[in-house]
């Protein structure tokens, strides 16, 4: 039970971080490479924070991921990774300020991600 509390928190962390870090460059507006900006860093330093806890949520989804791993066989483990994608898609599309749009063919696409996680998480069966 332990490893699929871990699997969640990183699935869940991992889930946050994606959401930071589109939220954080979708308001950044575009950078001069030529020239180091500490007037641009300072005038999008919301936008610059936010990426930085998004890139902390992934460093912590690899902590609990590793947790994860030391209490689960890597095959009941891995498909929990898959879950990111559909809470991504649901969350993305919940929150107003992504303007993410729901599609049938995406949905059905969610749909077999969890059909996929449940085939491969099911018990096996020992046939005498």
């Amino acid at each position: 039970m332990k490893g699929y509390i871990w699997g969640l928190a990183s699935v869940l962390l991992v889930t946050i971080a994606q959401l930071l870090l589109k939220w954080g460059v979708v308001n950044l507006p575009a950078l001069n490479l030529g020239l180091f900006d500490i007037e641009w860093l300072w005038d999008n330093r919301h936008s610059l924070v936010t990426i930085m806890a998004g890139l902390a949520g992934y460093l912590l989804s690899m902590l609990c991921w590793l947790f994860a791993l030391k209490y689960l066989p890597l095959n009941k483990a891995y498909p929990l990774i898959s879950l990111s994608y559909v809470f991504v898609y649901f969350m993305a599309a919940l929150l107003p300020w992504f303007n993410e749009t729901v599609t049938l063919l995406k949905t059905a696409g969610v749909i077999f991600i969890l059909f996929g996680i449940w085939l491969i998480s099911r018990p096996e069966r020992i046939t005498k």
